[in-house]
């Protein structure tokens, strides 16, 4: 090389602006959540980790409709999804309810954080599993329940429990800390069991594809209710979600004990 051959300057590698947006917007709407329940506003601490589920469903289709998928998106959207989905819903269930089992000695508080982060911490593991499964899973399942699904289903409990006590009901006994802290235990473990969950991702969603009138007829059943009540409405139909997985597994597997047993001779 010559010394007046001009040196080409290495290429920077840069990243695809409309997407990150979304996932920059939804890791604000969790992190939103985390400083609305210090500040004792649970509702609109759940309302925030909803909307940042709904972000976080629109960065990937915007990366798909525009062709801008990377792998940095890939790996940013994960860590999003631990702020929005582990951190801010174990935090807001810790401010909300979590905390007041100190009242019952030193070591029931003790297990009230140790229960907040055994959420946060299935939450990590379960988008950490996720990541090194995508090319070989079935895409029509989850493995486990995913994250924001486990996220919907603790912050509805939240968002209903406060709409009952805005309507004068007593929630917030002495019991209820502990129903939070079996809530928190439960869903943080099924998001790392190996429990099979409907991922809806072969569900048809294309301007040609072609719908039955009954899934029109079970949209208006579930959207009529909601405009009516949404967190009770959002805390039902996520916990049909959350035991579809068991349900569907146990009875998967009786089948196919069944079906070992006529195929023996």
């Amino acid at each position: 090389m010559s010394e007046n051959t001009p040196v080409r300057t290495p290429r920077h590698r840069g990243i695809y602006l409309l997407p990150n947006l979304f996932t920059t917007a939804a890791m604000f709407a969790g992190y939103y959540a985390v400083v609305a329940s210090i500040g004792h506003r649970f509702t609109e601490a759940a309302i925030a980790v909803f909307v940042a589920a709904l972000l976080d469903g629109m960065d990937g289709r915007v990366a798909r409709l525009t062709g801008t998928q990377s792998e940095f998106g890939v790996q940013y959207d994960s860590l999003s999804d631990l702020v929005s989905f582990g951190l801010a819903p174990s935090l807001v269930m810790y401010n909300w309810s979590l905390s007041s089992l100190r009242d019952y000695g030193p070591v029931w508080g003790k297990i009230g954080w140790a229960a907040a982060f055994l959420y946060a911490a299935c939450g990590a593991l379960r988008l950490a599993r996720f990541n090194t499964q995508v090319g070989v899973i079935d895409k029509r399942y989850f493995q486990g329940l995913a994250s924001p699904a486990a996220a919907a289903v603790c912050m509805s409990f939240v968002w209903s429990m406060e709409k009952f006590r805005a309507e004068g009901w007593v929630v917030n006994g002495p019991q209820l800390c502990f129903v939070t802290l079996v809530v928190a235990v439960v869903v943080g473990l099924l998001m790392v069991s190996r429990f099979r969950y409907y991922s809806f991702k072969s569900l048809p969603m294309g301007e040609r594809d072609r719908v039955p009138f009954l899934w029109v007829l079970v949209a208006v059943l579930i959207l009529v209710p909601f405009l009516i009540d949404p967190p009770r409405v959002l805390f039902v139909v996520f916990t049909l979600y959350l035991l579809s997985g068991p349900a569907v597994t146990l009875w998967g597997r009786a089948a196919h004990r069944r079906r070992t047993r006529r195929a023996r001779p």
